[in-house]
């Protein structure tokens, strides 16, 4: 075989990660990339912006794009959500729609179905959370709904948190349906997130995780400073943004104990992220509406479309 006809052979394009809020989406992009790039929680619209990961194999390179989850917009950052997932539907070379195969199908699942007929790309049905359904003969007659919906190149159930089908399947079936092509990113590259965009995203998720139910949506993270005083050394402060005074109060916590566990929580990841050690400083601020401000917006990366 000459070097031609493998250039020809390899694949590569876009996939894009689309579900419902708590679908499993991020988890699924992070088990794929072999590395934390998106954040996780239990808490519905933890994603809220475009995020790339990057898989190269010998066949061909995979460049995921995880989405925000699908939901009806309310806020300008909603609204700016929901752009980004159109966005992302038409500029994709192949769909993976992500379900929670262990729950009950509603409105909200057959609006996200609805959006990938009305894209008429070729697309992947990933039934996830299989690990929660005890009796798999009831997921027979979801796949039989789904498959006599649309147009699936493959069904596959899968766990993304366990592993299941994941690493060893998914990543061969995607390759199949790109089209040849040279790849897109360097091959050591994992994603298209700048460092500080992680970090940020890494102090919301320990937020999501140690307030549960107190504080859903109204958090957001920036970088405000990043300071390499070493090689082996970073001092880093993020701005935690909140709505109102009484929840700046539930993030910090009595004594300030829950801002405290926050920062051990982030820096620990973002140690291993980086690879040295830090010294995180969080900081949080009051900031009235700041879901509909358009210049925030745009400085947390939430842009329209």
């Amino acid at each position: 075989m000459t070097a031609n006809s493998q250039t020809r052979e390899f694949r590569s394009g876009y996939v894009a990660l689309v579900g419902r809020p708590n679908a499993g989406k991020s988890t699924l992009l992070n088990a794929l990339v072999g590395q934390k790039i998106a954040a996780v929680s239990d808490k519905p619209q933890t994603t809220r912006f475009r995020i790339q990961g990057v898989i190269t194999e010998p066949e061909g390179q995979i460049v995921l794009v995880d989405t925000p989850g699908v939901h009806r917009p309310g806020y300008e950052m909603n609204r700016r959500m929901m752009a980004t997932v159109q966005d992302a539907l038409m500029g994709v070379d192949l769909v993976c729609l992500i379900r929670d195969a262990s729950v009950s199908t509603g409105s909200g699942d057959k609006f996200v179905l609805e959006l990938i007929q009305r894209a008429k790309k070729p697309a992947l049905l990933l039934l996830n959370k299989i690990d929660k359904v005890k009796d798999k003969t009831e997921l027979l007659p979801l796949l039989d709904w789904y498959q006599n919906e649309y147009d699936w190149r493959e069904l596959i159930p899968i766990s993304a948190l366990r592993g299941d089908d994941v690493n060893d399947v998914l990543p061969v079936e995607m390759i199949k349906h790109l089209p040849e092509g040279e790849p897109l990113f360097g091959e050591d590259e994992l994603t298209d997130q700048s460092v500080r965009t992680m970090v940020a995203e890494i102090v919301r998720e320990k937020i999501l995780l140690t307030t549960h139910e107190e504080i859903p949506y109204v958090t957001a993270v920036v970088v405000e400073k990043w300071d390499e005083e070493r090689e082996d050394f970073t001092r880093i402060h993020c701005a935690i943004f909140v709505e109102r005074t009484s929840q700046k109060k539930i993030v910090i916590g009595k004594g300030a104990a829950r801002l405290k566990e926050i920062g051990i929580q982030a820096r620990a990841d973002i140690e291993s992220l980086i690879g040295h050690r830090c010294h995180l400083e969080l900081f949080v601020k009051v900031e009235k509406d700041w879901r509909d401000k358009v210049g925030l917006l745009d400085d947390l990366g939430i842009r329209q479309g």
